[in-house]
């Protein structure tokens, strides 16, 4: 199966508002291991951005003002994730901004593109009801290392995200590990890591045993000889 992580950054929160996209990134996945092949492209918005969209990204509009415009971008960008599976964390946020940047140049929905949309928010939520599901706290109750995440960026999020997501689908590759492959911790419905404990073998006591022989007995007699519990003595050699 291939699948795209994909994440956006924007110039604010709502693309309604006239709100645009100023960066784009996807990597590809296939049978749930990482290709190497990425897109990824800063995109001149052609408007303001927001201070607090601003605060949370730290991209400038100075920075953006010689970037191709979503138009320039945009065969390239379908070409890329057609025929796959959308992987993407909060995945009406992003799918509602690339909708509207594709409605503005007469191009079609990129649910008509892909293979679907996986939303691992959504996701999240079902599997740690209650707890905060943000991309970072993912990162912590799965033990990913996202020390180098001080700003968001669509790049750097979308390679933490895929380790999210697989670690989110664990259970559904059990059968694709490799033999020599380190086993990987279990999570319990709160993301608490689980212990693996030793199984306690018991063994039945002489008295217990004693008991169990007597029972066999009892069920030998009362069946004329038919229990299927008790050895059958050997078959005496004939001829």
């Amino acid at each position: 199966m291939r699948q795209i992580v994909l994440d956006t950054e924007t110039t604010g929160l709502d693309p309604r508002s006239g709100h645009r996209i100023i960066e784009v990134a996807c990597i590809e996945m296939e049978n749930r291991r990482l290709t190497g092949r990425h897109l990824h492209k800063y995109v001149n918005p052609e408007r303001e951005i927001d201070a607090g969209a601003q605060a949370v990204h730290g991209i400038t509009l100075e920075f953006l003002a010689d970037k191709p415009k979503f138009a320039d971008i945009v065969d390239e960008f379908l070409e890329f994730i057609n025929g796959a599976e959308l992987v993407i964390h909060n995945a009406p946020f992003d799918i509602g901004f690339l909708n509207a940047e594709l409605r503005r140049l007469d191009r079609v929905p990129v649910e008509t593109v892909c293979a679907g949309v996986t939303d691992t928010l959504r996701m999240a939520k079902d599997l740690h009801p209650g707890k905060r599901n943000s991309l970072d706290a993912l990162c912590e109750r799965y033990e990913i290392d996202n020390s180098s995440r001080t700003l968001h960026g669509a790049l750097l999020d979308t390679e933490l995200l895929a380790e999210v997501f697989l670690a989110m689908t664990r259970g559904q590759n059990s059968l694709m590990i490799e033999p020599d492959a380190a086993p990987r911790k279990q999570f319990d419905a709160n993301g608490v890591a689980r212990v693996r404990k030793a199984l306690l073998v018991r063994r039945a006591s002489d008295e217990e045993l004693g008991e169990h022989a007597r029972v066999l007995a009892g069920i030998d007699k009362e069946s004329k000889g038919a229990c299927i519990w008790l050895p059958k003595p050997p078959a005496e050699a004939t001829g």
